[in-house]
């Protein structure tokens, strides 16, 4: 459980990592892998979803093998500060795996995944008729060779 600091605890770590690397074992798998009650499994994990520490129990997928074989991150120059106007038109895209505010050149990065070139072009021709767009940047991604969370400390 958090302490006053905010920070968690060893069993809550062991929890988190377990997770990590399988987020569908059951309640019985983590409390035997992690040493400890069920009960003690249960109360964690849901003061760790309260919290926001977890925030979705998530499955890995091959986007290749369903046909989403153009990855891509679309750099976002925005004027005016007005980053969340425009993040926010970008958010329910259904390509649109993640939206990163960032430093340097430009102040937006979209990873996305289409299924074809001409769908990304029409995608990204749309992205820079957004008022307050810039400039757009878009950079193929050839080969993801780590996608992983990383295990907390």
């Amino acid at each position: 459980m958090k302490n006053k600091t905010g920070k968690i605890d060893n069993t809550d770590r062991r929890i988190i990592n377990i997770l990590i690397n399988n987020p569908r074992k059951s309640y019985r798998e983590l409390a035997k892998e992690a040493r400890v009650s069920v009960a003690t499994i249960a109360n964690r994990l849901k003061e760790l979803v309260k919290s926001e520490i977890i925030k979705d129990y998530t499955t890995s997928i091959d986007y290749d093998k369903l046909g989403y074989e153009v990855h891509v991150m679309i750099f976002i120059r925005v004027s005016q500060g007005k980053e969340f106007v425009v993040e926010k038109k970008l958010f329910n895209h259904e390509n649109v795996t993640s939206i990163y505010d960032i430093t340097g050149d430009f102040d937006v990065l979209v990873i996305a995944r289409f299924k074809n070139r001409k769908s990304l072009d029409n995608y990204v021709k749309k992205i820079q008729t957004y008022e307050f767009v810039e400039r757009t940047q878009t950079q193929l991604i050839l080969n993801t060779i780590k996608e992983h969370p990383i295990e907390v400390e």
